[in-house]
């Protein structure tokens, strides 16, 4: 009987060490419809408890900085690429499984991964703007026709809106700071990218600059909006995920990130949230151009990295002397 104990002991004890983790800690900036999918799946299909929380993009990275010499969280999931290349030296490194199924055109990252391809586009409420006054580019936003319509969110706090004032700044080069304040004029800035397009399909801002999955939730959904993406180029690049290193699950924190990337989720991704597949086996957004019809241009994460706290204080002091 003692034998029996001891073996039933050690059975148990080689078991735990094969059992799932308990949880899964992350910071995200997710919008609540892919949350409220993704979560409980994956606590559907792993046993593992996601506990999140959501902040913008910027807070979370000054949290993981605050927290570098005892990390609280697991996996970054969904924040600004050249975020998460600008301080990389909080990520662990890490081969997901099926690596060898993502685009080469997203695999840019030190230390990060890419989640889904997204874009930048405007979001134009047709109630309001006639089609002879919908803009086409990056410098149709300056129209005093738009004084105080246009919705976006910071650029210091939002990777999104960030990564937006990168796109005008790669179209127009030594221009583009102009450009950018010419249109900055017109705006109301938003608590958030994902009130951006509300605020559209609402009528209380006749313009908003957004990225292409959020927009088109609003436009299929049934919203008087359109969506435009700008003539003078907009940027296609993937959002980013991540480990960070030394968190409190790493095990946990791996298997989300291969979770995320498996096909199933992203065509989930693609199908559910109209975002864009970092795969090479999954099909485009139904409804959506196909990317080859569309003008991009390229985005250097190392350069909008190297550059963020440069361009951040001059976007705030920019919005400083404008009142905003």
């Amino acid at each position: 009987m003692k034998k029996f104990a001891v073996a039933l002991l050690c059975l148990t004890i080689a078991l735990g060490a094969f059992a799932a983790p308990a949880k899964v800690v992350v910071y995200t900036s997710f919008e609540d419809p892919i949350l409220n999918v993704l979560v409980p799946l994956f606590e559907k299909e792993t046993g593992i408890k996601v506990e999140y929380v959501k902040m913008g993009s910027g807070d979370i990275i000054n949290r993981a900085k605050a927290e570098a010499g005892n990390p609280q969280a697991d996996v970054i999931w969904s924040v600004g690429g050249e975020q998460l290349e600008a301080n990389s030296a909080l990520l662990a490194p890490y081969t997901p499984k099926e690596w060898n199924k993502v685009n080469p055109l997203f695999k840019v990252g030190t230390n990060w991964f890419p989640f889904t391809g997204i874009m930048n586009v405007f979001i134009v409420n047709k109630n309001l703007v006639s089609a002879d006054k919908t803009p086409k580019t990056w410098t149709d936003l300056s129209n005093p026709f738009f004084a105080k319509m246009v919705s976006s969110a910071r650029a210091d706090k939002s990777g999104s809106s960030y990564m937006q004032l990168c796109n005008v700044i790669s179209v127009y080069k030594d221009k583009g700071w102009d450009v950018y304040k010419s249109m900055l004029k017109n705006v109301q800035l938003a608590a958030s990218s994902d009130s951006v397009p509300k605020y559209v399909s609402d009528g209380e801002a006749m313009v908003g600059i957004t990225l292409e999955d959020n927009a088109y939730r609003y436009l299929s959904g049934g919203g008087p909006v359109q969506i435009v993406y700008p003539a003078d180029g907009t940027v296609a690049a993937p959002d980013g995920m991540a480990l960070i290193k030394g968190g409190p699950n790493p095990k946990a924190g791996q298997m989300l990130i291969d979770w995320s990337l498996s096909k199933e989720v992203q065509q989930i991704l693609v199908d559910q949230m109209f975002r864009r597949s970092v795969r090479i086996d999954c099909r485009d957004p139904k409804g959506l151009p196909a990317i080859g019809t569309i003008k991009t241009v390229p985005y250097d994460f190392v350069w909008a990295a190297k550059n963020k706290d440069d361009f951040v204080t001059k976007f705030q002091n920019m919005a400083m002397e404008l009142g905003l």
